[in-house]
């Protein structure tokens, strides 16, 4: 959220005149529409069963995944240290969304894995996001927000395009 004072906007450099918005709105309205679609996305899961989801908690599913993980592996791939990995799984577990198994290809190892209910929160996420991506195509329009996925693709790295180390990014995690 921007800070507005005496209706002067103290966040942000002073608008260079361009004509089109400033160069700090499109950052700005990217993140506004990515947690426009998270926050609905949770409203819906918490209705549909999972209440107690947590944005971070999706980021540290997809990095479990299907095969499990370590809590070393977790942390590397959301970019934060072993401990603050360690947490999240801690409250996965202590969800249900998660457990932790031995690990078959190394007695000394602990695997986590996704139970049952982590799978149906993740199948759940992936419906619910095509209803929403459906609700926008519906009110831009399919063609515009084609284009928009489009435009991403080229304005965004490949390698970069499926990270899931936002949760360090942001601070979380």
């Amino acid at each position: 959220m921007v800070d507005h004072v005496e209706e002067k906007n103290v966040n942000q450099v002073v608008d260079g005149g361009k004509g089109d918005g400033p160069g700090f709105e499109l950052p700005l309205l990217l993140f506004a529409g990515f947690r426009t679609l998270i926050d609905r996305l949770h409203a819906r899961l918490a209705a549909e069963g999972h209440p107690d989801l947590r944005p971070a908690y999706g980021f540290a599913m997809q990095a479990i995944g299907p095969r499990g993980a370590t809590a070393s592996d977790v942390g590397r791939r959301l970019g934060v240290s072993k401990q603050a990995a360690g947490k999240t799984v801690d409250r996965l577990l202590a969800a249900g969304y998660a457990e932790r198994t031995d690990d078959p290809a190394d007695a000394r190892r602990k695997l986590v894995r996704l139970t049952p209910r982590g799978f149906d929160a993740l199948a759940r996420s992936a419906v619910i996001f095509d209803e929403l991506r459906g609700e926008w195509a519906g009110a831009l329009g399919a063609d515009r927000v084609r284009d928009m996925e489009a435009a991403l693709r080229t304005v965004v790295p490949a390698e970069t395009a499926y990270r899931l180390d936002a949760t360090s990014w942001l601070g979380g995690a």
